[in-house]
């Protein structure tokens, strides 16, 4: 079949659809299903096929339970459309369609709970989630929402099928909203790439966004083209690009970094910061630390799911076993605490939580740096105890530099940038850092050999010759 006859064909599929009733913002998921089911027997020619075909075709999508029983549905009536308006082969009038139909009431609508969060997105974001943060967003949020509800609704199921963290949905929903705002709230279907190089410049020459900025734009807007509308673009989108600023890390010295412990005076902090330092811990991977993760015995700590959704292990310093026992003790009796108080919960994974339904009231998976109080999840509306906010540690570590006057840009990272650069001062191989420090390419941990070549630093200056 060629190009143009493929085309007439699905613009008459289109056409027909009509017939069934079909309103026309959703006839693309039709089509879509059709697709999907001429794919699966790509090597049999569509006149040829049988009710076989379909029968096994249904009855692996039912069984497979992927589907909710509107969504399933939809995939019969596709198929339904196709051989019997499209192909009018004879077998089609008298398959079971209604048999099928009847089936898929047994379905529910939602057979995740994801999915069934997801129904009442609208109310949770407004409530709690993204709109607290920034309430400049609450407007864009409503106008964008007012014309693209089911997009929204949709594109947060996506991200929390693939358990993405709120972090990452918050960010992807809140470039989707500027994306559209941008575009007048056009219908993203009919946006192409173009218009999201358009967008893209405007960020760069307009907003003046950096580099990292502009990519997680284009990273938020793909997964919503590839994810809900099951649309690919070109990754070679050519648009003007910010240009990424090649800067070396900040790195203390290690008479730098003894000071700046001396003046953290809150001891769970203190803790967390020398963490960061011993064990080349992100900030966030020590925010997230369950006692689970502590293995006192081997004298190590399984960092899990940290970036690229990696796990790896880092040895614990000798001078932090007692602090992280005592610490893991606090844990245990404020946790006992809170289970006689009817409380005790801890969010874990949904699929452990299925698997487990009382793990969440585990010692074991409690967080290690816990908060002060019981908060509601903004996903689930449940009260749990959540880890530490991560800009606690922030502050503390960015006044303890003020305070001892280090003029250098301090921040929780560079404590990790420290514990790379010292052990290749001390004779550690580059290898062996790359492991530590969950870096996937050592052409990432080679920045740090910066402070072992140091170029052209051991040149005397003229000035000195003069003298």
């Amino acid at each position: 079949m060629t190009e143009l006859s493929k085309s007439r064909f699905w613009d008459n599929y289109i056409t027909k659809t009509k017939r069934y009733g079909i309103k026309s913002h959703v006839v693309r998921w039709y089509v879509k299903h059709a697709e999907d089911y001429i794919k699966a027997y790509s090597d049999t020619r569509l006149m040829e096929h049988s009710a076989d075909f379909v029968q096994n075709y249904l009855s692996e999508k039912y069984c497979s339970k992927r589907f909710d029983a509107w969504q399933f549905r939809q995939v019969i009536v596709a198929i339904k459309l196709l051989f019997t308006e499209m192909l009018m082969v004879s077998w089609s009038h008298s398959f079971a369609w209604d048999d099928w139909l009847q089936k898929a009431d047994t379905l529910s609508d939602g057979n995740s709970k994801s999915r069934l969060d997801a129904v009442q997105i609208d109310e949770s974001v407004l409530e709690q989630g993204f709109l607290e943060k920034n309430r400049s967003a609450k407007s864009l949020f409503k106008l964008v929402h007012s014309c693209h509800a089911e997009y929204i609704k949709r594109l947060i199921i996506e991200i929390r099928l693939r358990q993405y963290s709120i972090r990452t949905e918050h960010a992807y929903l809140s470039w989707f909203l500027r994306f559209e705002k941008f575009n007048q709230l056009k219908d993203p279907v009919d946006l192409n790439e173009m218009h999201i190089a358009s967008f893209l410049e405007f960020l760069v020459i307009e907003r003046k966004v950096s580099s990292s900025t502009q990519a997680q734009a284009l990273n938020a807007i793909m997964f919503f083209y590839r994810h809900v509308l099951h649309k690919e673009f070109s990754e070679a989108i050519e648009f003007t690009r910010s240009k990424k600023p090649k800067r070396l890390p900040v790195v203390l010295s290690r008479t730098e970094i003894k000071h700046l412990f001396e003046y953290i005076d809150n001891d769970m902090l203190l803790i967390m910061a020398k963490l960061l330092y011993g064990c080349g811990m992100r900030l966030m991977e020590c925010v997230r630390l369950r006692v689970i993760d502590v293995d006192f015995d081997y004298r190590q700590i399984i960092i899990r799911q940290a970036k690229g959704r990696k796990d790896r292990v880092v040895p614990v310093p000798d001078i932090l076993m007692d602090d992280l026992r005592s610490q893991i003790n606090k844990v245990m009796f404020e946790h006992k605490a809170d289970l006689a108080q009817g409380n005790g919960r801890v969010y874990i994974p949904e699929a452990l939580a299925r698997k487990y339904p009382n793990a969440e009231k585990e010692l074991r998976w409690q967080y290690v740096f816990p908060a002060r109080g019981i908060s509601k999840d903004p996903r689930s509306g449940i009260y749990r105890r959540h880890h530490i906010n991560e800009s606690s540690l922030q502050r503390q570590v960015k006044k303890s530099a003020d305070r001892i006057g280090i003029s250098k840009k301090v921040n929780c990272h560079s404590l990790r940038h420290s514990f790379a650069t010292h052990l290749l001062e001390s004779g550690y191989d580059i290898r062996t850092v790359q492991e530590l420090l969950g870096h996937a390419d050592v052409s990432t941990t080679m920045i740090y050999t910066h402070v072992l070549n140091k170029p052209g630093v051991s040149v005397n200056s003229p000035l000195d010759s003069l003298y």
